[in-house]
């Protein structure tokens, strides 16, 4: 298996190299050179299987000779042994054709955790094998960077500098950047929003000295093996509701576009998608795209659901490169646009994202309604971004099975909570202890060498 950058002029690596590349080094993200494909009898085979044993046979086709396959599946039994269901990832019905994909009982209590655990374990894995170490930095609006830390957290092979906006963050997400204890994880609150995070990172990919120096990989959704962990979930859903005899739809909570663009992934191996509706709140740029064609920045308003709270949404770039049938200059072109302010998608890439992807928003007002209603109507506790996918699923809701992405534990967010409906979400007994740990963070400005500095202090103290 051979891996692409969306700009077209980035060296083609393994899954090995691009996993622990991250970004590639024209600017672009790494996609498979071919998606693989899977029959309708290996799909109906998933029938009954454990999720281990799904993850195992959608991911492998992915992976070429970077780990043997029972490696592979050592690996990923450690991943999702901490998760706290038995399915990892149950549906619950809330209506005749609607239901919730519960994402949220891994070890941060977020939908990252799927993907983040799998790749610690990965990357231990391929790094121990070579001597080599690595600096992980990422950029969170609030769960990546939790996700991230407790799957590198105590691993010998790399250091995790996390960066997030500074009061951006629910108390919850920050403090479980912030009380970790080991010393190769650290959290850097920034003077900024998440855009501006996002942006200190992939300069410091684009800074190849720098890089270098600190052997620089990334495990935000612009890291390959992040999408593909995910693309997981989207088959036990389905396969639990009759697919590939039936077919299902999904709407996805999303900012950075990475969680809908598994769900394309899934859909392009074979999985029978009729819709993929993608969910924002007020910072509605990707609806406002694929509702016109242009994307247009227009800066980012905080919200109660502060993970969507994005305007360039990274993943979206690997969508544009189907969109433009693969053409590595026209992403670049559009890429290069955006740093502007946007770009106008040509009509025919226009043409193939809206037949692929349905969209829709909710407001501040919609979100809490959402969660007050699946409280009372059906007793389901939302958290903000998951009723943000309700409240929007509703409006396409048809003949075709529902699923939406329930994304994070409520407990994460029990202000927007607690205000939306009374209920104060408790914990688990787990993490009961939480508010009581002492915090250990860095405050930096968002300039990028100050930054970079405080990087090479922490992996040199």
């Amino acid at each position: 298996m051979r891996y692409i950058s969306t700009r077209g002029t980035a060296p083609v690596l393994t899954f090995e190299q691009a996993m622990l590349t991250g970004l590639a080094r024209d600017g672009g993200l790494y996609l498979p050179e071919d998606i693989p494909t899977l029959t309708t009898a290996q799909i109906a085979a998933m029938a009954g299987k454990s999720y281990e044993d799904v993850a195992f046979e959608v991911m492998r086709p992915f992976i070429g000779d970077t780990f043997t396959d029972a490696q592979f599946r050592d690996l990923i039994a450690r991943a999702y042994a901490g998760f706290g269901h038995a399915a990892r990832a149950p549906l619950v019905q809330v209506d005749s054709n609607h239901y919730l994909l519960e994402l949220f009982h891994g070890p941060t209590l977020a939908f990252k955790d799927f993907a983040m655990q799998l790749i610690g374990q990965m990357f231990q894995a391929a790094l121990t094998r070579s001597g080599d170490r690595v600096t992980i930095v990422g950029a969170t609006s609030g769960d990546t960077g939790s996700a991230a830390i407790e799957a590198f957290r105590g691993l010998k092979a790399v250091y995790v500098i996390i960066l997030y906006p500074h009061g951006r963050v629910s108390e919850v997400q920050r403090r479980q950047m912030t009380t970790p204890v080991e010393s190769n994880v650290h959290a850097l609150a920034v003077d900024g929003d998440f855009e501006d995070c996002q942006a200190l990172v992939k300069d410091m990919f684009n800074d190849f000295a720098f890089r270098d120096d600190v052997r620089l990989a990334g495990v935000n959704s612009i890291n390959w093996g992040r999408v593909l962990a995910q693309v997981v979930y989207y088959f036990t859903a389905a396969v639990s509701l009759g697919a590939p005899h039936r077919p299902v739809s999904f709407t996805v909570p999303t900012g950075n576009f990475g969680d809908v663009f598994a769900g394309f992934i899934a859909k392009q191996m074979g999985l029978p998608i009729v819709d993929l509706v993608v969910a924002t709140n007020r910072n509605d740029i990707l609806h406002r795209t694929l509702l016109t064609g242009a994307y247009t920045k227009e800066g980012v308003t905080p919200t109660i659901s502060p993970s969507m709270d994005i305007q360039v949404s990274s993943n979206f770039e690997r969508a544009l490169f189907y969109a433009y049938g693969q053409d590595g200059a026209a992403v670049a072109g559009q890429m290069e646009d955006l740093k502007s302010g946007g770009f106008t998608i040509s009509q025919g890439a226009y043409e193939m994202l809206t037949a692929t992807f349905k969209s829709g928003r909710a407001s501040e007002e919609d979100t809490s309604a959402a969660i007050k209603a699946y409280n009372a109507r059906h007793g389901e506790l939302l958290c903000p971004h998951t009723a943000v996918g309700a409240h929007v699923a509703e409006k396409h809701l048809g003949t075709v099975p529902m699923i939406t992405l329930a994304t994070a534990h409520p407990a994460k967010f029990p202000d927007a909570v607690k205000a939306a409906s009374g209920i104060a979400a408790p914990l688990p007994a787990r993490m009961a202890d939480l508010y009581d740990r002492p915090e250990r963070v860095t405050r930096v400005s968002g300039d990028l060498a100050a930054v970079q500095n405080v990087i090479k202090e922490r992996i040199t103290a």
